[in-house]
């Protein structure tokens, strides 16, 4: 094997875009704030590491955190060109709060039967209002039923890996087997972030007003100056506690708090403000590689060229303690002796590793970044000389 040693991390490293938490599944020294609440995860949005838990994967009630689902089922069939924002709904009767009493005391956004509203409207009657009345109204024209929209909500909880989740209903009101956990929630926030930008600006709306009624945003970070919060959504109810997850930009860093089974409206928030903060103040979103471009070059045996550029086929990112990134280096191992042509585009050769000291803490891909093609007859027996010698 060839090790190389690359630059100093602090020199090649600059912040933020895309990974997958799977790709860098590092635990950190640091001593995390106390949280008061059942479960909580703190999650960096750009690698999908999470920097801090508590019962990460215990099933809970979800309340209205079953709105994000609901959400984030819409917004796909937007993409998909399904249905599109400006599509008008007729609201039916099953969607009016008068006319069911499983809806009696329930967040509303006070629809009457008949009216027309645009999906955009709904989709914000769900996420400001919490709106159950707008969720059984979008339902019903995405999938033709609650229950068939249901029967979306749980295929996508396959689609992103949710493996502590299932939905039983479209708003989130109390329903046996219905159940999700902070971790699952925290993939899922992520998940609608990085979706249609103008569908997320919804969640950083703090009002609505509609049939005369204006509603606040109960997400009461959104209105905290200091902490840059644009989203997500709270949840309440008696057996789930209080539930918040908020999401927050730190220049280009974004970081996503979620937190079960708070104590009170206020204390929820409190205890999403401190993972928010801690994760603020303690860890730096770095890149690693990118995409394409070279970290080294490699002599091929009868290869034509006789020298091939390997890194990264993907841009690679990383969330690192601020006091420990200066102390990091990547070095990379070319995993057999000698690199012989033909070599494909992407073929990997070896591992890049990401080293404190002899510790390794991660490793990725290293592979070839241009293919290489048998050189010609006297190139090849010019380089079987030469190894013989």
């Amino acid at each position: 094997m060839k090790k190389r040693q690359l630059a100093s991390i602090s020199l090649v490293l600059a912040v933020v875009a895309v990974a997958h938490a799977e790709d860098n599944p590092l635990a950190f020294p640091l001593t995390a704030p106390a949280i008061d609440a059942a479960s909580w995860v703190l999650m960096d949005a750009t690698t999908g590491q999470v920097l801090t838990q508590g019962n990460a994967d215990e099933r809970r009630n979800p309340a209205s955190l079953t709105k994000l689902m609901t959400g984030y089922v819409v917004d796909r069939a937007i993409d998909s060109k399904r249905i599109s924002r400006d599509d008008m709904v007729t609201v039916g009767k099953d969607a009016w709060a008068a006319g069911n009493p499983v809806f009696k005391g329930s967040s509303l956004m006070f629809l009457k039967p008949g009216e027309k509203v645009s999906v955009r409207d709904l989709s914000r009657g769900v996420i400001i209002d919490s709106g159950n009345d707008a969720c059984v109204a979008l339902a019903d024209y995405v999938a033709g039923s609650q229950a068939a929209f249901v029967g979306q909500m749980n295929q996508y909880v396959v689609k992103l890996g949710l493996k502590n989740t299932h939905f039983e209903t479209v708003h989130g009101l109390d329903a046996p087997g219905q159940y999700t956990t902070a971790g699952d929630l925290a993939k899922l926030s992520r998940a609608i972030i990085s979706g249609e930008p103008d569908f997320y600006q919804m969640y950083s709306e703090k009002s609505l007003t509609w049939n005369g009624i204006t509603q606040q945003n109960r997400n009461g970070l959104l209105w905290d100056k200091t902490l840059h919060v644009d989203g997500l959504k709270t949840g309440h109810t008696e057996s789930a506690g209080f539930n918040i997850i908020a999401s927050s930009v730190d220049g280009q860093r974004r970081l996503i708090a979620v937190i079960m089974g708070g104590k009170s409206p206020k204390g929820r928030e409190e205890q999403a403000r401190k993972l928010l903060i801690w994760g603020q103040n303690n860890f730096d979103t770095v890149q690693l590689f990118h995409a394409g471009k070279e970290i080294g070059h490699e002599n091929v045996w009868y290869g034509n060229p006789h020298q091939i550029a390997v890194g990264s086929d993907k841009d690679v990112y990383l969330s690192l303690p601020r006091e420990d990134v200066k102390k990091i280096k990547a070095r990379y191992v070319i995993d057999r002796k000698d690199l012989e042509a033909p070599l494909k585009l992407h073929e990997q050769v070896g591992t890049i590793q990401l080293v404190d000291g002899d510790k390794e803490l991660a490793s990725y891909p290293l592979v070839t970044l241009k293919p290489v093609e048998k050189a010609g007859v006297i190139t090849r027996i010019t380089d079987y000389i030469k190894r013989k010698l």
